[in-house]
């Protein structure tokens, strides 16, 4: 813990400005001077992990490789900083709540009353102590999930005022609050920041830097009050105006000098100022694409823009290295039918089925995936898009007509698909799913193989069901070639058919898996099978 540094993000206002974003950017600044960086998300609510959550609760869940279902955060951390996470990046309420309970009962408190503190907050400050000490990192940033006055949130930020007292100056905190533009009056209101910073101050927490979120440019006048009424230098308040892509926002927080002044207050030494070109190259190649290419994602929960998340800005980062401007829309599997798909799909330069559980807009999903088949588009399935790929060849084209996953219909003549052997006798349904990385061992020369370049892969999983080995052998007679397996269970985690341009279904989440500097293999095979062809 010596040399640690720990850097909390808190936020004010109104939640959904971007503190992940902030707290990825700052990584990624530091990590650029050549620090060794984690960032490890808090979340206020009593739910263990978001694995049960309903996306239309709280968007993607994100899996990290030990088989932690985690927030969404989660993901733009990795992109940003090039890492992997771990269950300890992404602690929640429930989680601490569940840890102190445990122990009570253990007798480990020695008869003691469990109090909020100090027994929750010991927990609290254990996980952000931890995370550092046993991993060397350089800096933690922890981002406190919520809002500056939320209820659930107090215990968390309560852990931090006990931290500042004894991290001293290896600690930071920044608050990220909102300044609205009035239209009606022509003006920009700081009042909401000052009163979010008194909130916080309320705590006993004095913000040591301001990001002020904002949809137009803040001048120098609005900075200077913001930092006179909020106790804060003037160099450490720092505006985030929105910017074309979250890609630009380390650079913008650069330019502001936001490492500097961390490096500074933390009293460690400053030195050049890292150059970040694979990064500018990245966002040069995106100023500079014209062409569009149209990728269609058919999903239950297509209105949630945060439900695809990974998936999402996967295709965005490989249709950049094709110097392509991904033009991406999601379309409701519930309203697709064969009188409309041709409609609904007219356009799409390449189709991908998406991810989920449940019988809600799964035909839709075959629809769309037969309608994709025999008009030879590019098409990706991933997990429950892989399964829905099989069921729909074996009904159409092994003329299985009854054919399905048992998730849909357990009674099924041909389960295709079914559930796994290891989870037919559990009840509990948090983090029961075959969930983190597993090997994949690839066949060579097929489109998997070659988008990797290698025969033994690793890539993440959240599924119950899979692909039934029993039918194997006439799949493949009948053109649906199996070409990635797991080396121990013998599951089947890659199909593809061949003889079309690019057909493939993966039952593993490749999106979990791809940064701006290292973007998925597999998607960015995909991306040239579509660019190829136009």
């Amino acid at each position: 813990m010596a040399d640690t540094k720990y850097i909390f993000v808190t936020g004010g206002v109104v939640s959904s400005l971007g503190k992940g974003i902030i707290a990825a950017s700052l990584g990624k600044l530091l990590q650029a001077r050549g620090y060794n960086v984690t960032i490890q998300k808090f979340d206020p609510y009593i739910n263990v992990d978001p694995g049960t959550l309903n996306p239309y609760e709280h968007g993607e869940c994100y899996v990290t490789v030990d088989g932690h279902e985690a927030d969404l955060d989660l993901g733009h951390y990795e992109r940003f900083l090039n890492i992997q996470t771990t269950k300890e990046n992404n602690i929640t309420t429930g989680r601490i709540y569940q840890s102190v309970i445990n122990k009570e009962r253990k007798g480990d408190y020695l008869g003691k009353t469990v109090q909020v503190v100090p027994h929750i907050t010991d927990e609290i400050k254990r996980n952000v102590k931890q995370l550092g000490v046993k991993n060397k990192f350089d800096f933690v940033i922890t981002e406190i999930g919520g809002t500056v006055g939320d209820i659930e949130s107090l215990p968390f930020l309560e852990s931090v005022r006990q931290l500042r007292w004894e991290l001293g100056s290896k600690s930071l905190v920044i608050h990220l609050t909102f300044v609205p533009y009035i239209a009606a009056a022509g003006e920009l209101k700081t009042k909401p920041t000052q009163h979010s910073v008194k909130e916080l101050q309320s705590q006993g927490i004095q913000p040591d830097m301001l990001v002020l979120r904002t949809e137009k440019e803040l001048n120098s006048e609005i900075l200077n009050k913001v930092a006179l009424f909020c106790n804060v230098e003037q160099d450490a308040v720092m505006q985030s105006i929105d910017v074309p892509t979250i890609y630009e926002v380390p650079l913008m927080m650069q330019a502001q000098s936001m490492d500097e002044v961390v490096l500074r207050k933390m009293n460690m030494p400053i030195g050049n100022k890292p150059q970040l070109k694979p990064w500018i190259q990245f966002l040069d190649k995106r100023r500079n694409a014209t062409e569009k290419v149209v990728i269609k994602l058919v999903g239950k929960y297509a209105e949630l823009p945060d439900a695809y998340k990974s998936i999402n800005e996967s295709l965005s980062q490989v249709a950049i290295y094709h110097d392509r401007e991904l033009e991406f829309e999601a379309i409701q599997s519930e309203d697709i039918t064969d009188e409309n798909v041709a409609q609904l799909l007219a356009g799409a330069d390449g189709i991908v089925v998406a991810p989920g559980f449940g019988q809600r807009g799964i035909e839709g999903k075959f629809t769309t995936i037969t309608y994709a088949r025999t008009h030879d588009i590019p098409t990706f399935g991933i997990c429950l898009g892989m399964q829905c790929m099989v069921v729909e060849y074996a009904r159409n084209v092994l003329g299985l007509k009854e054919a399905n996953s048992t998730e849909m219909n357990s009674k099924t003549p041909h389960k295709v698909i079914d559930i796994m052997e290891g989870q037919k006798h559990l009840t509990n349904m948090g983090a029961s799913m075959r969930l983190g990385a597993y090997d994949c061992l690839l066949k060579k020369g097929s489109i998997a193989y070659n988008a990797y370049g290698e025969e033994l892969i690793q890539e993440r999983h959240r599924h119950r069901f899979e692909f039934n080995n029993e039918y194997k052998e006439q799949f493949e007679k009948n053109g649906m070639l199996c070409t990635g397996v797991n080396p121990d269970s013998d599951l089947v985690e890659v199909i593809e058919v061949p003889e079309l341009k690019w057909f493939v279904g993966t039952q593993f989440h490749p999106e979990y898996n791809s940064t701006v500097i290292s973007p998925n293999p597999l998607f960015m095979s995909f991306m040239s099978a579509i660019t190829n062809q136009k």
